[in-house]
């Protein structure tokens, strides 16, 4: 039997499907350059209408293989333009397949309530212009909407769970709003074509207004989540801060008397053996005392306090730091910079096996009207580009969903004092770098 669905022509379907696509790959990161991806998506285009339109005229069996082929090309379309996962595709091609069906059913519903009430069979070039228009107006109203929840952050960590959701949406809606092209005698269905068209369209629309609440929901707890995770890292960093500032009162006092007692020592014995061994003690304390004595207390205490654990991997550091030109910073936001950049160098650098090339370098110096806060280590592992073009290392931690927070961290510290952070290689340098206006000063 022949299913009154088949009205809407198979073509307006193939270019609704089409455009749903296009809609998702203009607000991800594409996989090619724009000629190719332009190219990709023509091709496309072709493969839908070839596969749709000669099948307008099948029986109702066919029907839904041949929708379960389309939604295919369209997964196939956004996985291999897009710069996503296999999940991140299926997941976005389940919401471009139910854009496209109320496209679809929207433009035909009026198409044919027109029909029935103005001649205008042989205006063709009215009807194109209002496919135009419609499609026009409904994927630009959908993108604009859509934008915002198109987290990158969200994006790349879709779940099993959040997917089978979104799956289960799409179904049910789908489902209801063709019930009536199948079977007539339901609860659901009606046998009445204006009504057919009513139940079409308001599903599949009240299936798109679900899912944009679902992924509205889904980004703000994701986003509280994120806040949640920085507050904690900001506190661990304070309280890390707090014990480094205990133990380097201890160290102080041990190396004051430690003064002390090498002067004693060389008042009481000649000995060239002993001199030499203490003018090194001698050395170190004066190399102490030249990184932790910066001008700024708390980053004294915070850079003291990372040489120390840097010292159980053999990781070297030089610092260069005028701390006095922190002196407007809050005191968890040197905290969450430094202590947050330096334990991601330390955790770079501790996976190398040289242990000549462990070496961070800390910068903090003043350059035209900023303030410039540098930090470098030898890198043999080329990080990944996230979205924003921040360059970020694969964590080496268990849970690779929270991983990451440390430069989210830093980025908003930064952007609370309006500067700028970039991050990137040079050579076989990690450079993280930090531009602050003296203005906060």
């Amino acid at each position: 039997m022949e299913t009154i669905y088949q009205d809407i022509p198979r073509f307006y379907t193939a270019l609704a499907e089409w455009g749903a696509c296009v809609i998702y790959i203009c607000l991800i990161k594409k996989r090619f350059n724009n000629k190719i991806t332009v190219a990709l998506s023509t091709l496309f285009l072709v493969a839908q209408i070839a596969l749709l339109v000669p099948t307008g005229d099948l029986p109702t069996v066919w029907w839904i293989p041949c929708m379960v082929a389309a939604a295919l090309l369209m997964y196939l379309f956004i996985y291999t333009v897009g710069n996503v996962h296999s999940i991140t595709a299926a997941y976005l091609c389940a919401r471009a397949f139910l854009i496209a069906e109320f496209t679809a059913s929207f433009q035909w519903q009026l198409d044919c309530y027109l029909n029935a009430r103005v001649d205008v069979e042989h205006f063709v070039f009215a009807k194109i212009v209002m496919l135009v228009v419609i499609y026009t107006a409904i994927f630009v109203l959908v993108a604009f909407m859509e934008k915002p929840l198109m987290n990158p952050e969200y994006l790349n960590k879709i779940t099993y769970k959040e997917f089978i959701a979104v799956i289960a949406i799409v179904a049910v809606a789908f489902t209801f709003s063709n019930l009536s092209f199948i079977w007539k005698n339901t609860p659901f269905s009606s046998g009445f074509r204006s009504d057919i068209f009513n139940i079409r369209t308001l599903f599949d629309l009240a299936g798109m207004t679900i899912l944009y609440a679902y992924q509205s929901r889904v980004c703000e707890l994701m986003a509280e989540s994120e806040i949640v995770t920085m507050d904690s890292m900001l506190k661990s960093q304070y309280n890390q801060y707090r014990n480094y500032q205990e133990s380097i009162d201890l160290i102080n006092m041990k190396y004051h008397d430690l003064k002390h007692q090498i002067a004693g020592l060389r008042a009481e014995t000649d000995i060239d053996k002993r001199t030499e061994w203490l003018d090194a003690m001698e050395d170190d304390i004066r190399g102490f005392e030249s990184v932790t004595n910066t001008g700024n207390k708390v980053l004294d205490t915070i850079i003291a306090g990372k040489i120390m654990h840097g010292q159980k991997y053999d990781i070297k550091f030089t610092c260069v730091i005028d701390g006095k030109l922190l002196e407007f910073m809050h005191v968890t936001d040197i905290c969450t910079i430094f202590g947050n950049a330096i334990d991601n160098a330390i955790e770079n650098v501790v996976m190398i096996k040289d242990i000549e090339k462990r070496i961070i370098h800390v910068t903090v110096s003043a350059k035209n009207k900023f303030v410039l806060i540098q930090f470098q280590n030898y890198c043999e592992v080329k990080p990944n580009e996230d979205k924003r073009g921040i360059r970020l290392f694969e964590s080496s931690k268990a849970d690779k969903r929270n991983h990451g927070f440390g430069l989210k961290s830093i980025q908003y510290t930064v952007d609370k004092y309006d500067g700028t952070m970039k991050a990137g290689m040079n050579k076989d340098w990690f450079e993280l770098t930090i531009l602050i206006p003296c203005s906060n000063k």
